[in-house]
């Protein structure tokens, strides 16, 4: 376990419906029903108002309060961009932050719209992801903070560091197929990320933290969920969003579709396009090492842990079937 590190070894904080209820009323003055979250490591709330939605969250006390004070900030510096991510509510004395014995609590805007998980996939909707992908990075750009350059295994950069964490891979080609694309990474990935641009990036596009306008579901209207926030090659941050968007019947093409509309929005370099495909299966390799062993350790939260197993899983095979060549063609004409 000791490979996930602390916050992914840890179970959310408990906090009761009546005991968040109290905490809203308490600090920010705010009412309302409440409707609690999915989450893999802290307490979320929907707080119901007549006139407004918000999301109370309490972070797992093993985070550090720097940062959580990082995705606060993160949050704040995005008020000045037109980008539609929830909005800090301050609390009654003006804080952005509460600090309790169980985490430190915040107050967020509810975002309206259709999870991108239960829409039906497109080509056009991919692209519509791929650009706001692009978006929120350029929001980002400039972006500092004492806490990004914390250690968060779902950073496709800490890729070599899940080696101990194949074997739970329950299926033995799956976990071959794995080993195979960590091996890739370190010897031909790993010492190129130096020579990529680097910044702070949101670091978790998959289609839960993503919303669709309604009735026009290749329209993406929202973006959720900083806690996954991290320095990195601005370049991972595009990998991770694509690998969600792989269709396991058409790789090449879906990986072209949105490298291209990306690239259309933040143009990438030579060496960055070069590196993207690779970047790509290592996330699908994060997402299979890392939630096969957090469902072993949480059984009784295994399948919002999963969630994005299968299409990691199927995304990973397909694209293992496209050759070094195929591949590198491809990038080279974005």
């Amino acid at each position: 376990m000791t490979a996930l590190g602390p916050l992914l070894t840890a179970a959310p904080p408990p906090l009761s419906d009546a005991a968040a209820a109290e905490l809203a009323l308490r600090h920010f003055g705010i009412s309302g029903r409440l409707k609690r979250l999915t989450s893999e490591r802290d307490v979320n709330l929907h707080l119901i108002t007549p006139t407004q939605g918000y999301v109370l969250k309490l972070a797992n006390p093993a985070e550090a309060a720097e940062v959580t004070d990082f995705q606060t900030k993160a949050l704040l510096h995005l008020e000045g961009h037109d980008l539609p991510v929830p909005r800090v509510i301050r609390t009654l004395d003006g804080a952005t932050e509460v600090a309790t014995p169980d985490g430190v609590l915040r107050l967020l805007t509810y975002l309206e719209g259709v999870p991108q998980h239960l829409t039906p996939r497109s080509p056009a909707q991919a692209r519509s992801m791929a650009r706001m992908a692009a978006r929120l990075t350029k929001g980002l750009a400039g972006f500092s903070h004492p806490a990004a350059n914390h250690v968060l295994q779902w950073d496709i950069k800490q890729a070599s560091s899940l080696r101990p964490l194949l074997p739970a891979i329950a299926d033995p080609a799956l976990r071959a197929l794995a080993e195979q694309v960590l091996d890739q990474f370190d010897a031909t990935i790993a010492p190129r990320l130096g020579d990529l641009r680097w910044q702070v990036v949101h670091s978790d596009l998959n289609p839960h933290n993503v919303l669709t306008a309604p009735g026009q579901p290749d329209e993406i209207s929202g973006v959720l969920d900083f806690g996954d926030m991290v320095f990195t090659p601005l370049i991972c941050d595009a990998a991770i969003a694509a690998s969600y968007q792989i269709d396991p019947a058409r790789p090449l093409d879906s990986l072209v579709n949105f490298a291209r509309a990306y690239h259309g929005e933040l143009q990438l370099t030579a060496t960055e396009a070069q590196v993207f495909p690779g970047l790509v299966a290592a996330r699908m390799l994060t997402t299979l090492a890392i939630t096969s062993t957090r469902a072993a350790r949480y059984p009784d939260n295994a399948a919002y842990i999963l969630r994005n197993f299968p299409a990691s899983r199927d995304g990973l095979v397909a694209l293992s079937s496209l050759t070094p060549t195929e591949l590198a063609t491809a990038m080279e004409h974005l």
